[in-house]
């Protein structure tokens, strides 16, 4: 099983786990407000008989659907939460790639730029491990690039393509913001089937 699988399989049972705890909790969450609605239906009971049919099945329907709105926004509290779990795991698996598939991932990035020409900037640490031949690679996606030796530690994985006022940001973190709603698509297809 690859680093990437044991990740996802982790994510997985962290997810059913979290999942199960949540639906126990909402369970006697549930049962609470069913059993005060329930009491507050017998104090009815002794006090007007007639009225009591018709005030409890309201206020029994209210207890129902006020926690089952409560259960409903604490499931969507929890998967989004599970979401952004994962898409922080993605980005560390990313920025945690060893050099060369790293680098290649960049490489791909870079393919897709709208600039054509400028200055390449990395962080301190990529900034040590960046491979020889980074800018005839770039060339090759047809991007002629200049190393820059000053490193820009606002990024923290990733690299920014430079051209006078303009940037290309291909920071891991900005690549997953812009398909952030992709990338949650896939993940909660993947987490709560």
């Amino acid at each position: 099983m690859s680093k990437g699988e044991k990740i996802i399989a982790e994510i997985y049972h962290e997810c059913d786990e979290k999942i199960a705890v949540i639906n126990k909790e909402n369970d006697a969450a549930c049962d609470e407000i069913i059993e005060k609605a329930k009491a507050k239906a017998k104090e009815i009971t002794e006090n007007a008989r007639f009225l009591v049919e018709e005030q409890s099945a309201k206020l029994l329907k209210a207890h129902q659907s006020k926690s089952e709105l409560e259960k409903r926004n604490m499931l969507l509290k929890a998967r989004r939460q599970e979401i952004d779990k994962a898409v922080d795991h993605v980005l560390e698996y990313m920025e945690n790639l060893p050099d060369k598939v790293y680098f290649e991932l960049i490489y791909s990035l870079a393919k897709t730029s709208d600039l054509k020409e400028g200055i390449v900037y990395f962080n301190s640490k990529d900034l040590k491990r960046v491979p020889k031949n980074l800018e005839s690679r770039f060339a090759e996606k047809g991007i002629s690039a200049k190393l820059s030796d000053t490193p820009n530690d606002t990024i923290e994985s990733g690299c920014i393509l430079k051209n006078g006022d303009i940037e290309e940001n291909m920071s891991f973190s900005a690549v997953i913001a812009q398909r952030r709603e992709e990338i949650e698509d896939l993940i909660s297809k993947e987490l709560f089937k």
